[in-house]
């Protein structure tokens, strides 16, 4: 992390001041300061527990002899573990205490991590009054008898509403009940983004919208830019904006867990475990909102949800600082929230206004001025909101790989049956991606319980593509949490009309229906139905609001592929792939996956076994629309980054249809093809799809990955069908040392036919050497090998000439600069180069040569017989030996000398 953190500048004045701050808590005073910084503690300390124990050695905090203890439990446990002791073997006593925030403020030296920044900021700019709001979190204000007896209500009616847990599909387990949210909820990770920047957004809503995160670049980034939250400091103070935040939004993805934070949040205040300083909150869901009319006002609003609070309500109005309002759900609002100069507003609470007008209201300080507001939206919703509205936009990634295994381990419950099933949803990677999206770990789970549960009975066969985890999903549910699953034509019946309601949804964005819609689409409440179709109540209504939507937006999508194969009729057909010819927003590319998928007997055939046959005509019509799809565009060089996009979007379809034959057509048969994906980061999914596509094809001629972010993982993924390629490039991929066990096994395999490899700018070392060198002595195709910028130095270099020794050598081309070569290299080239009759090209510029080598490169240049260019630019030879050097150039016909 230390590395990638820019530092700031620390003075001896800076510090002293900052003890002088801590010195002036008493200790029980500094104990409850760093109690209530626990967390950001352990996350910054963490991310690089060996910085900070060595910083804390060298300031004498610790003793040699507790620094290896710490060391120990980070090496046998992990690094939280590491940091958990430490904090809690310091934080007891004052002197140490401040020993830890003295050493943690000089660090800011060599990184400025946002929550170390947070923290010190904290300290030092509030001091006592940081207690005075510690205090007032966790107790409130003093209110009068009959406030506080109103208050209490309150609170009593929103711990009912949240206590419980409805998840995504609640219906469909076993008991047919919802969970105590305290027994099913995991901790969600939330980064705060430094800047409200549009393009953010739109970059997070590409990557994050088709479940695509890679766990070490998020990493990376929140370790590096952005600063991590718990929900219960969304409205701490902001150090980079200096201010404490009054209207916060929190985004992210469909099934990310925006509204379920929404629920542990107000269920946190109504048990009193945080932000007791708001008095009273209110929780607003848009989806609800969009049933009251036309217009209303904020004081109706809260007297439709909160009928207790009527006699009340104009007093609690009068202290707007005291108040919170949340509204789940921007992104599922039918009335615009116009933020600008021009915009109709409030004046009163009172004021008849549309939804979006009260809340625009709300933030732009316009009614109850001082009031706090959480919002939670899609990305996509966020590009559209005015510059400066919201003090703070945190991001909901989801769950990295500790939260997807505690999810595992509760919904099994057996530790070996979760362990299995994370084993095989790992060894997967395409279903381990979707998991860090809560709702998809949820499906994957239930998808999977038949195949790992002890009383599943005959062990069903694991689900690879998306597809085959969806089938998988609805064959469980129909047959386990089905109470009278019908006979088939019956049930066929009942999935074709969800199947039309699912797919008008999908064609008019729809998410939520009503009871006239439903019946519309013959859609009865029967329990197979109730099975896949959430009934969402807003009881604060007279009479209740009642309407309908799928257990996920995933699942809508599925239904709308389904339908197509149940009940296939031409006209319905073309026009949904006339939409999707059209679509420009990439909405339809999860369903376009399923329909690719379905075309394929053995992903539909566990579903035919309860619904009949599917249409053959339907599968007949996918796959010809696959192949009537003009490759030539994806398969061309020098394209934009979106044609890339496009590409592996492509791709996706084909490895959901997992038909090789159909693969091997749609890209022209058995001819030489060429895949660019450069400065496209690639995910490790992305290269399980990939991998997938290249076992289809016959021969691949260039395979361009430079700039790709692959990382180890990804060429691990990709490497058994990396012999297939002519051309490989994998510059700057962060490809380390681990690789090397791909690359050998590339090199050696028996098909290969690389002929030029391409590896520059990577993290590869000496160490790597000697294991490649010895696939090379074996491999008989390579004639290129860069090796440019990585670190090998001389004794990497060393054992990678034992190559050049063999006369079997074929490499005629050999890059290695930048490697921190020094003279003694040169005369290893000599000797390993003497009798080389293969090497026509040498480049080993950027290496700190100096004249001392000249001789050395006399003697390579006369004597290796094959040479004809040879390259040295930018070392430290003299002015002077280059002029002399210089004079070589021509020395033999054809030979060339660049220096």
């Amino acid at each position: 992390m230390a590395a990638n953190c820019r530092g700031v500048v620390i003075t001896k004045g800076d510090l002293q001041r900052f003890v002088k701050h801590l010195e002036a808590f008493a200790e029980g005073q500094l104990r409850r300061v760093t109690e209530y910084f626990h967390p950001d503690l352990i996350y910054v300390i963490e991310n690089d527990i060996a910085l900070v124990v060595q910083e804390l050695r060298s300031s004498k905090v610790i003793t040699p002899e507790q620094a290896q203890i710490y060391e120990k439990i980070e090496k046998h446990q992990d690094s939280t573990a590491a940091a958990e002791k430490l904090v809690a073997d310091l934080a007891s006593n004052k002197a140490l205490a401040i020993g830890l925030w003295k050493s943690l403020c000089a660090l800011r030296r060599h990184w400025s991590h946002p929550n170390l920044e947070v923290m010190v900021g904290e300290i030092t700019r509030k001091d006592q009054a940081l207690l005075k709001e510690i205090l007032l979190n966790e107790t409130g204000h003093n209110l009068a008898p009959e406030m506080k007896a109103c208050q209490d209500e309150h609170r009593r009616i929103l711990l009912e509403q949240t206590k419980l847990l409805k998840e995504t599909g609640q219906r469909t387990q076993s008991k047919g009940q919802s969970f105590p949210i305290l027994n099913r909820y995991v901790d969600i990770k939330i980064v705060a983004d430094v800047y409200f920047r549009r393009q953010t957004f739109q970059e997070h809503e590409a990557l994050a919208a088709a479940g695509e995160l890679n766990e070490y670049r998020l990493r990376h980034k929140m370790q590096g830019e952005l600063e991590r939250i718990t929900p219960g400091r969304l409205f701490r103070w902001c150090y980079r904006s200096g201010r404490t935040p009054h209207f916060v939004m929190v985004s992210g993805v469909a099934g990310v867990g925006k509204s379920t934070l929404a629920q542990k949040f107000v269920f946190d205040w109504a048990t009193g475990k945080h932000y007791q300083k708001f008095t009273f909150v209110f929780f607003f869901k848009f989806r609800d909102l969009n049933t009251v009319g036309e217009k209303t006002s904020l004081e109706s609003l809260i007297q439709r949800e909160y009928p207790n609070l009527h006699s009340k309500l104009d007093t609690i109005l009068q202290e707007p600082p005291k108040l919170l309002f949340i509204f789940d759900g921007l992104d599922e609002s039918n009335s615009n929230l116009d933020l600008g100069r021009n915009a109709e507003f409030c004046a009163q609470p009172g004021d008849v206004k549309p939804v979006g007008v009260i809340v625009a209201s709300l933030l732009k300080e316009k009614i109850l001025k001082g009031c706090s507001v959480l919002l939670t939206s899609r990305p996509s919703n966020l590009a559209r909101l005015e510059r400066g509205v919201l003090h703070r936009v945190a991001s909901i990634v989801g769950f990295l790989s500790q939260e997807r295994e505690k999810y595992f381990h509760n919904f099994f419950g057996e530790a070996a049956v979760a362990k299995e099933a994370l084993a095989h949803v790992r060894e997967s990677q395409v279903l381990y991606t979707l998991c860090y999206n809560p709702s998809y770990c949820w499906i994957t789970c239930t998808a999977l319980q038949p195949c790992f549960t002890s009383e599943a009975g005959q062990p069903h066969p694991l689900p690879k593509t998306v597809t085959q985890l969806f089938v998988s999903y609805i064959r469980h549910v129909m047959v386990n949490h089905t109470k009278e699953l019908p006979e088939r034509e019956r049930a066929r019946k009942m999935m074709i009309q969800l199947g039309w309601l699912a797919e008008y949804g999908l064609q008019h964005r729809t998410l939520l229906f009503d009871q006239a819609q439903l019946e519309a689409f013959n859609v009865d409440s029967s329990p197979l139905v109730k099975t896949f179709l959430v009934e969402n109540i807003q009881s604060a209504t007279s009479p209740p609001v009642v309407t309908y939507s799928f257990v996920h937006l995933t699942v809508q999508e599925f239904f709308a592929a389904l339908v197509h194969y149940l009940d296939f009729k031409e006209d319905n057909f073309r026009y949904i792939m006339a939409a999707v010819q059209e679509a420009q927003g990439g909405e339809y590319e999860i369903f376009l996956r399923f329909l690719s998928g379905l075309s394929q007997f053995e992903t539909r055939a566990p579903l035919e076994s309860l619904l009949g046959k599917f249409s053959p005509v339907t599968a007949r019509q996918v796959i010809d629309w696959i192949l009537k799809t003009d490759c030539s565009d994806f398969l061309q060089m020098e394209r934009h980054l979106d044609g890339k996009k496009r590409t592996l979007n492509f791709f996706n379809l084909l490895f959901e249809a997992h038909n090789k034959l159909l693969v091997s057509q749609a890209l022209g048969g058995d001819g030489d093809a060429s895949m660019d994906f450069s400065e496209l980061y690639l995910m490790p999914v992305d290269c399980v799809i990939l991998a997938y596509v290249l076992s289809c094809c016959g021969k691949i001629d260039l395979l361009n990955l430079d700039t790709c972010f692959i990382q180890n993982e990804g060429l691990q993924r990709l490497s058994l069908e990396l012999h297939r390629i002519r051309e490989l490039r994998l510059c700057n991929n962060d490809l380390s040392n681990p690789s090397t066990k791909e690359l050998v096994s590339i090199l050696k395999h028996k098909e290969c036919r690389l002929e030029i490899l391409s590896l520059a700018k990577n993290a590869l070392t000496g160490q790597c050497c000697k294991d490649l060198s010895l696939a090379l002595l074996e491999n008989r195709t390579l004639l290129n090998l860069d090796l440019s910028k990585n670190k090998l130095q001389d004794q990497g270099l060393s054992d990678l000439l034992k190559v050049f020794r063999s006369p079997q050598s074929r490499i005629q081309k050999l890059l290695i600069q930048e490697n921190a070569l020094s003279d003694v290299s040169f005369e290893a080239l000599c000797s390993a180069l003497a009798d080389n009759t293969s090497l026509r090209y040498l480049d080993v510029s950027g290496n700190p040569f100096t004249d001392m080598c000249a001789e050395d490169v006399h003697t390579l240049i006369l004597t290796c017989p094959a040479l004809t260019e040879i390259r040295l630019n930018l070392s430290d030879i003299s002015p002077a030996m280059e002029k002399d050097l210089k004079k070589l150039d021509g020395c033999r016909e054809g030979f060339k000398i660049h220096i």
